[in-house]
């Protein structure tokens, strides 16, 4: 496992980080949770990535859970707040002050630790100040809970925002989480060239486009058993709307000779991929067996030259999606 610094920070994180959105307190049982994040650290993963909205807190606490009895020092670990938690109150949601303070304290109750390295906005907040919550942010790292913070899918202009009023305040805003893959590049118009200017890393969610890139889905076949695409609480309707048409699907099966001539699988060539953009720090990914911990970890050190990423360009013409626009927030909380 390769490392990579976070941002402008010397805080090292293995550029395959953990992530447990859609599985952890959802979609598998704990204990196979549980062996899937052993098989992460097995493998040379040392970053895990949560949020207290996933599965409403129960994803932190099986982490947690699954974590106990490492060497703190050795993990990184990352969470986030913004969305409603809890019973989903007036002020169980957003980036006010008393809403992060309450999230940061149940948080690191359910992981089990006392900080977290990485604190995370996991959306921008129009309801509330941006001086409030980034005042938040500092006081929570001056009480030893976070080390850094970050943000997720903010555009360029949040980002430097935000950037400014962290360096008043003398914390570290070191990282935004957006989407990012093949079939969709809106970060890289405005978002990476502000970032690189700020000394902002990126930490991708979605490297494999939530399986379509790893080619299971065909034309004209039916969605595998099992798959994400089947399942209405794991991103069905996303994938359904924006991948599974025979334009993409068309595309995706010309990437396959490329990965086979690289004697890779399509996930560990859309995961390379990802990560042969050096304002890329890690890729987040996340498993429902074991296994797939394994291969994708594999995709740790590949190095595509510029004809391999010539040819991914070439295999899917104009399909990726450029348009800075689609990197938003919502306008108002959801409750």
């Amino acid at each position: 496992m390769e490392h990579r610094y976070l941002g402008n920070s010397g805080l090292k994180i293995s550029e395959i980080t953990y992530g447990n959105w859609l599985t952890h307190g959802s979609q598998v049982e704990n204990d196979t949770a549980t062996k899937c994040v052993h098989a992460a650290l097995d493998n040379g993963i040392s970053t895990f990535d949560t949020a207290d909205v996933y599965a409403n807190t129960v994803a932190e606490q099986v982490l947690g859970d699954a974590l106990k009895g490492q060497r703190r020092e050795s993990l990184e670990i990352f969470t986030k707040v913004y969305f409603p938690t809890g019973p989903k109150g007036h002020n169980d949601t957003g980036l006010s002050r008393k809403h992060m303070m309450e999230s940061i304290n149940g948080s690191l109750s359910r992981l089990g630790t006392d900080y977290v390295d990485l604190y995370q906005a996991h959306r921008y907040d129009y309801e509330t100040p941006l001086e409030e919550t980034m005042q938040a942010f500092a006081d929570i790292v001056r009480a030893g809970k976070a080390l850094y913070i970050g943000v997720s899918e903010w555009n360029a202009d949040q980002l430097r925002a935000a950037h400014q009023l962290a360096r008043d305040l003398g914390i570290q805003l070191v990282s935004n989480q957006p989407q990012y893959n093949m079939l969709w590049r809106v970060i890289e118009p405005k978002v990476i060239p502000t970032s690189k200017e700020l000394g902002i890393s990126q930490v991708v969610w979605s490297p494999i486009a939530q399986g379509v890139l790893t080619g299971k889905y065909k034309v004209g076949q039916p969605a595998p058993a099992g798959s994400r695409a089947t399942d209405e609480n794991g991103g069905k309707e996303t994938i359904t709307d924006r991948y599974l048409n025979d334009e993409t699907l068309n595309a995706v099966a010309k990437l396959e000779p490329i990965a086979a001539d690289l004697e890779l699988t399509m996930a560990q060539l859309a995961i390379a991929w990802v990560l042969a953009n050096d304002n890329v720090a890690t890729a987040l990914v996340g498993a429902s067996r074991p296994e797939q911990v394994e291969s994708n970890v594999a995709a740790s050190g590949v190095k595509l030259d510029a004809e391999v990423l010539a040819r991914i360009d070439e295999a899917l013409g104009d399909l990726p999606e450029t348009n800075p626009s689609k990197t938003k927030s919502p306008a108002t909380r959801l409750v």
